[in-house]
């Protein structure tokens, strides 16, 4: 029975909402078989799985979480990330039921007999996993306001991995995945170096130097009036007149992005800082993920990076545009492969689509 007043936080909730209004069982299952669901990480002392007695399905369940039904982050409270198909394949007891988000507005709950079990592979096979590349959107975070607009800095990383773009939560992906990321990627372990990482980011530090002076000095002889402030001494060598050339590479992507509309046709890229703050957004949520940072300490640094963002860009499409050379400097190098193919799909879903921040929120 629906909850009144109550918003399901993101599609997958609204979806199983429907299904269970329309007493649809094949539609629960197929409402989750793609997604990610969560299961709690037991604590010590704890059973491996949190088998419990349900008043409301009348047997034993399993208790799994869909996204937006995750908790508020707390920080011994672990969720590791399963499948349907992976539920199926290793279902302990035929006479349990699943129970997805128990006791919440949007529970469901799903007979898990070897018959069943078949058939969420088979509603599993048939719809896919959730591809990646898509707007995700929780109603309930940040909508507004600052961290909102901090948080949409990162965006086309939340838009990649297809999670919720404005999420500051229990996990990115999940406790060992986000710890995982960090530590691989970015070298950070504990929480001196996570912050370490997010200073540097902040500050435009893993951008190419050279061709990032070179971009803001156009930018200035063009009257764009690119502030300094986090690129101190990049700004100090155009200001002598020792400013580089803008690369032939740079100019090349540039006049791509023209003709695919990723900048209007007399447009050209200030900045690459865009890329670094959109790092430094998802450092803050892989960040929250391993439990490096606090919620408070998050808020706080989101808000930074909409305001250095502020600083060096006039509004979302410049940022869109000095994210996109950016990260094609990074990882496409002049191949226009599928490293720039999804780096248009991206923009052109934050440009785009009328629910992305990108069109729904001020960038000053």
């Amino acid at each position: 029975m629906a909850t009144p007043g109550w918003i399901p936080p993101t599609d997958t909730e609204r979806r199983l909402c429907e299904a269970t209004a329309r007493g649809d069982r094949d539609g629960q299952v197929a409402a989750i078989a793609g997604e990610d669901l969560y299961l709690a990480v037991p604590q010590q002392g704890q059973d491996p799985l949190p088998v419990y007695d349900d008043p409301t399905a009348g047997a034993r369940c399993i208790p799994v979480l869909t996204r937006g039904m995750l908790p508020p982050w707390q920080a011994q409270q672990f969720f590791d990330r399963v499948s349907v198909e992976e539920l199926a394949q290793d279902w302990p007891n035929d006479k349990w039921q699943l129970a997805v988000n128990p006791g919440t507005p949007c529970a469901a709950y799903l007979a898990a007999s070897p018959a069943h079990r078949a058939g969420w592979l088979q509603l599993r096979a048939q719809g896919g996993v959730r591809p990646g590349g898509l707007l995700v959107t929780h109603y309930g975070g940040p909508l507004h306001g600052p961290v909102a607009q901090g948080l949409a800095c990162g965006a086309p990383i939340a838009v990649h991995h297809s999670v919720p773009w404005n999420e500051l939560g229990t996990a990115f992906l999940d406790h060992a995945a986000d710890a995982q990321t960090l530590r691989d990627q970015w070298s950070v372990t504990d929480p001196v170096g996570w912050q370490q990482r997010l200073d540097q980011l902040l500050g435009g530090q893993f951008v190419p130097a050279e061709t990032e002076t070179a971009l803001r000095a156009r930018a200035r002889a063009r009257g764009a009036g690119v502030p300094d402030e986090s690129a101190e001494k990049q700004q100090e060598t155009a200001d002598s007149g020792d400013a580089p050339a803008v690369p032939e590479l740079v100019t090349r992507y540039e006049e791509r992005f023209r003709a695919d509309g990723l900048l209007p046709p007399d447009g050209r890229v200030v900045s690459l800082v865009a890329l670094d703050h959109a790092h430094a957004v998802n450092l803050v949520r892989w960040g929250l993920g391993a439990r490096l940072c606090a919620p408070h300490q998050a808020e706080q640094a989101v808000q930074q990076v909409a305001a250095r963002a502020r600083e060096v860009y006039g509004s979302w499409a410049e940022f869109a545009a000095g994210y996109a050379l950016g990260r094609m400097l990074a990882f496409d190098n002049g191949w226009f492969g599928p490293q720039y193919a999804e780096a248009v799909h991206l923009h052109r879903v934050l440009t785009q689509d009328p629910s992305s921040p990108w069109r729904g929120l001020p960038f000053a």
